[in-house]
């Protein structure tokens, strides 16, 4: 599979790490972020580059998945929203890796790379990478109808409206 990722400094040697360790799983791994440490840089270009990557990729049918990462992992995750197509999931417990994936199809992860260790982090991305979406017929609803606000700005109509 095709694993795109996007930090800032913050994450810049856990990326480092995360690489070696995609790459080792057989992943092919496309950094986003930085080149070089700079305490000044900032995230979301970084992660948004490798959230569209991610929809180029999945639009021309490659197997492909994004992992964005800063201190907390929230503006990333923010940042990465921004793209059409994404659906960027904060995780911080094997449960919400798994559940993001089965439940949600989401196809970013989003991690603090300062709230975890190395390890916890790792765990997460794997167990997210190796989730299937479920498919059941509720969820693909749920996600229809985010995508059609995207795209559109409707919702479904207001229960409360007379």
């Amino acid at each position: 599979m095709r694993i795109h990722i996007g930090t800032d400094h913050a994450g810049l040697e856990f990326s480092t790490q995360l690489q070696h360790h995609l790459a080792e799983a057989g992943h092919e791994v496309i950094d986003h972020g930085p080149v070089e440490y700079d305490p000044l840089d900032d995230y979301p270009a970084f992660c948004i580059r490798a959230a569209d990557a991610v929809v180029r990729d999945q639009a021309a049918g490659i197997e492909a998945l994004g992992v964005v990462f800063g201190g907390s992992g929230n503006g990333e995750q923010i940042a990465a929203n921004k793209v059409e197509g994404i659906r960027a999931a904060l995780v911080w417990n094997l449960a919400t890796a798994e559940l993001a994936r089965e439940h949600n199809d989401a196809n970013v992860i989003a991690i603090g790379a300062r709230q975890h260790t190395f390890e916890e982090a790792a765990s997460f991305i794997d167990r997210f990478i190796e989730t299937p979406f479920s498919h059941d017929e509720r969820h693909v609803r749920r996600i229809h109808q985010i995508a059609v606000y995207e795209t559109h700005g409707t919702l479904a109509p207001d229960p409360r409206a007379h």
